[in-house]
């Protein structure tokens, strides 16, 4: 048996990246897993197996959270997991940042990720378990990076108070933030296929582990997150990041 035998998990942005490696993660250790994405999520379901389920949607769509809301209530009944990890990213330094990319940031990361939770809250049994994804960025500052860090940090915050706000129903809250990872994101940086070995290099130059995070560690420390495992774990921020945040 899994560690999460017989427990109903949410992921959103599942479809690739850390989001699919928490999601097969999570299916191969026991859960019912249903994962969100803006397209090919019912594919990607399909290639996870174990019964995973998959909904397309955008999160910055309040009616996709209604949507899985009423899907996780006539399928389930009731959740023990969500993770909230859906985002995008699009580095600009502050003078070139646009109105349509300031509330796309914002959009998809901070309003998405707060009303995910709030549509969901009512179906979460007690001692269930939120993973709130956020990033080295929101605590560090890094180049061009001031609106993604902002709408990432707000969602640390979001955590903090719903870790207090929910105590009552023994529902833990935990911020997970990741550090510079190897996922299908970074292809959205601007970064010429010709320039990433020594892009990868660079970033990898910065972080004491000596590399770039790949899925699976994100996906090993959510399990903990979402486990018995860390049964008294609630209200921190994981900084999953080979020890970048140290420097």
């Amino acid at each position: 048996m899994g560690v999460l035998s017989g427990k109903t998990a949410v992921i959103t942005g599942g479809t690739s990246g850390i989001g699919r490696a928490t999601a097969e993660l999570f299916a191969r250790e026991g859960a019912h897993v249903v994962i969100t994405g803006r397209g090919r999520a019912d594919q990607v379901a399909q290639e996870m197996g174990h019964g995973a389920l998959g909904l397309s949607g955008d999160v910055a769509d309040l009616a996709h959270h209604e949507a899985v809301a009423q899907v996780i209530a006539t399928r389930f009944g009731a959740l023990d997991i969500y993770v909230a990890n859906a985002g995008v990213i699009h580095l600009s330094a502050t003078e070139s940042v646009t109105v349509e990319d300031y509330d796309r940031h914002f959009a998809v990361n901070t309003r998405g990720v707060f009303f995910g939770v709030q549509r969901i809250l009512p179906l979460l049994r007690a001692g269930a378990s939120l993973i709130i994804v956020s990033s080295l960025a929101a605590t560090k500052p890094l180049d061009a990076h001031a609106v993604y860090a902002g709408s990432k940090a707000a969602c640390a915050a979001f955590a903090r108070n719903w870790a207090r706000e929910l105590a009552e129903r023994r529902i833990r809250v935990n911020v997970l933030s990741p550090g510079p990872t190897d996922t299908p994101i970074l292809g959205k940086l601007g970064v010429e296929a010709r320039a990433r070995p020594q892009f990868l290099a660079q970033m990898a130059a910065m972080i004491p582990a000596g590399r770039l995070g790949e899925s699976r560690d994100l996906a090993q420390a959510a399990l903990f997150l979402a486990s018995d495992a860390s049964a008294f774990v609630n209200g921190i921020e994981l900084h999953v990041d080979g020890g970048m945040s140290q420097r």
